[in-house]
């Protein structure tokens, strides 16, 4: 018998910017960015794919980016935007991904080159995806655009589409080149997306910073009325804890612990069942409802801190319920959720619950009959009693 044994190991980098009005003429970040990583050998080739939501609420955006471009030496901007529905369609099937790769093909956009990407989680996952299969991957660049993508999806290492009817069923960890955060993007969100996002950063509290998760008690108020300081605070210290998980931990989840998922395994669940309708950060909001009510029905949270959370939710104006969430046990959908969670998972459950709040712990199974007592509890739910 012959054999040898590889091993090797590659160091990630990739910063994570905060800023506003990226692409005005005076803001010089992006182009120094750039320009350091610049090889005077090679023409670098910048492809963007846009949000068509975005493009709607900035109708200079593109203008802006052509004028910026004509500033910089050795980079030619595709004079085509790629420009696409955002939302969870942009996820639901190859179509987009067929036609970002086209692009790829089509422009001569190579390993040299950049794939940027302005647009909300969906898209971003999409395009990252699309980027990261083309040429065996091109440095892509995440421009997010709503509070959820800049405080979570859009710092983190995942790209990927749902097929099969499975969320995020095929897909990619390759981390960004580099991510912009540009607090100018926010402004111009509806109510709904704006407040959304800060289901995320409650989840990263509750299992990591009970400290952050009292911040935002606090600051609910200010946040509900469009605080843009209050926001731009929480966004940098969601995406800051978020980014120290994952390089303290598994980045590549090839353990089945996906602490960052805590709320998660019913929401994929809840937002398929709403035909996504529901915006993910509202489905996130109800999934960790359910499970901080559950970490009280097994005695891990008292009553009152597990009415913290909930009366949290209901103060932002996110939801902590759903018509699809029902207490009958035969064929329930959410169950069905479960075990696709698990199947995500490589076959063994692995669910972080609060121990207390703000720190998660890891269950591997969880008691059908507690989670249906849960599923009553919010639906009788008063904030009152």
């Amino acid at each position: 018998m012959r054999i040898i044994n590889q091993a090797f190991s590659v160091d990630f980098q990739y910063p994570v910017y905060f800023t506003n009005d990226l692409f005005a003429a005076s803001n010089s970040l992006f182009a120094n960015f750039l320009n350091k990583h610049r090889n005077e050998a090679i023409q670098h080739k910048v492809l963007f794919v846009i949000d068509k939501g975005v493009t709607a609420h900035h109708p200079t955006l593109k203008s802006s980016i052509f004028t910026y471009f004509k500033a910089l030496n050795g980079f030619t901007l595709v004079d085509t935007f790629i420009e696409l529905t955002g939302g969870e369609e942009a996820k639901n099937s190859y179509k987009p991904v067929d036609e970002i790769l086209s692009a790829i093909d089509k422009y001569g956009v190579d390993r040299h080159s950049y794939v940027c990407i302005i647009g909300g989680g969906a898209i971003l996952d999409m395009a990252c995806f699309a980027a990261s299969i083309g040429h065996r991957g091109i440095r892509h660049i995440r421009i997010p655009t709503t509070v959820l993508s800049q405080n979570d999806s859009g710092v983190g290492v995942k790209n990927g589409i749902n097929l099969e009817g499975k969320k995020n069923f095929v897909g990619s960890f390759v981390p960004p080149f580099a991510v912009f955060n540009d607090s100018g993007f926010l402004n111009t969100l509806d109510d709904r997306n704006w407040i959304a996002g800060v289901s995320e950063a409650i989840k990263v509290g509750l299992i990591k910073d009970h400290d952050f998760f009292h911040w935002i008690e606090e600051h609910a108020e200010a946040l509900t009325n469009r605080s843009a300081k209050e926001m731009e605070d929480l966004i940098f210290r969601c995406a800051e804890i978020h980014l120290e998980h994952i390089r303290s931990g598994d980045p590549f989840e090839s353990g089945s612990s996906r602490p960052l998922d805590f709320g998660h395994w019913s929401a994929h669940k809840l937002e398929q069942l709403n035909n996504f309708a529901l915006l993910h950060g509202e489905a996130v909001a109800i999934g960790i409802a359910l499970d901080v009510v559950y970490s009280h029905k097994i005695n891990n949270l008292s009553l009152e801190d597990a009415k913290r959370v909930i009366n949290l939710f209901i103060q932002l104006g996110l939801p902590i319920d759903n018509k699809h969430m029902t207490t009958v046990t035969s064929d329930n959908p959410l169950l069905l959720g479960l075990n696709e969670f698990r199947e995500h998972l490589g076959g063994r459950l692995c669910i972080t619950l609060l121990e207390k709040l703000g720190r998660g712990k890891e269950y591997h199974e969880i008691h059908t009959g507690k989670l249906m007592e849960s599923i009553q509890f919010l639906k009788n739910y008063n904030a009152e009693d």
